[in-house]
């Protein structure tokens, strides 16, 4: 009879307990978790074995609602262990994509820098001059030049304030009417194939002297050999304005 009486009071209290469960906030869940274990435990201790049952059943029953309490946490911080890895993948992707944007960036102003001493030292060259070679009778163009010719082209198309001068020229074999209509070809050469290549026809001044102007004063094979030439020489807009007036 004690143990129903007992037992009628804690299914009571339990009915209380749980009235006031549900107007609490979520903030007091693990509490409340085990103070189910708890109250669970009481019940069934004291239907079980009366009061001391009750005190061993509440012992156990808080460590139920222990458990469940620490088995939510557990699911909470593992839900905010997997959103923190997937962030910080992320993270390390977007990290890994600018390294490669800067490497690539690094790249391009070497291959820029690179560029810019090729134009510099070919300009160099122009300023100079540079001698387009040509055999014995003959006013086409051999594929070495053809090559300088293109370097030529190149670094007109950057620099599209700068002029170039074609000055043709013979050897002193044959006669002077033969040699200065050959001269004028191998001019003619020249420009045509630097238009071919994109550089504006107005872009370049041109004459021939056949072989009147020779590299040196002595006749011989090899002085012959450099007197076939075309020289491409580069000038500036103010230079060429000044030397046609």
């Amino acid at each position: 009879m004690k143990k129903q009486i007992i037992a009628t009071m804690l299914v009571s209290s339990l009915a209380v307990s749980n009235v006031s469960f549900a107007a609490d906030t979520d903030g007091e869940r693990q509490h409340h978790e085990e103070l189910i274990g708890l109250s669970s435990g009481i019940v069934l201790g004291a239907v079980v074995a009366g009061p001391v049952g009750a005190i061993i059943g509440a012992f156990t029953g808080g460590i139920i609602g222990k458990s469940v309490a620490d088995e939510s946490e557990l699911e909470s911080q593992q839900a905010q262990l997997a959103l923190q890895e997937s962030r910080m993948n992320q993270l390390s992707d977007e990290n890994r994509s600018l390294m490669a944007i800067s490497d690539q960036y690094e790249e391009a102003q070497i291959q820029l820098t690179q560029l810019r001493a090729a134009q510099q030292q070919k300009l160099t060259e122009l300023s100079l001059g540079l001698n387009v070679q040509f055999k014995t009778g003959s006013s086409e163009l051999v594929p070495h030049f053809k090559e300088q010719l293109d370097e030529v082209a190149y670094a007109m198309s950057l620099s599209p304030e700068l002029r170039l001068d074609l000055t043709g020229y013979a050897d002193r074999r044959g006669d002077s009417t033969y040699n200065q209509a050959l001269s004028e070809q191998r001019v003619a050469e020249v420009k045509s194939y630097l238009v071919n290549k994109g550089v504006e026809e107005g872009r370049l001044d041109f004459r021939a002297y056949g072989a009147s102007a020779p590299m040196t004063q002595e006749q011989s094979f090899e002085n012959d050999f450099f007197d076939r030439r075309v020289t491409v020489k580069l000038v500036t807009t103010e230079s060429a304005l000044t030397a046609n007036n």
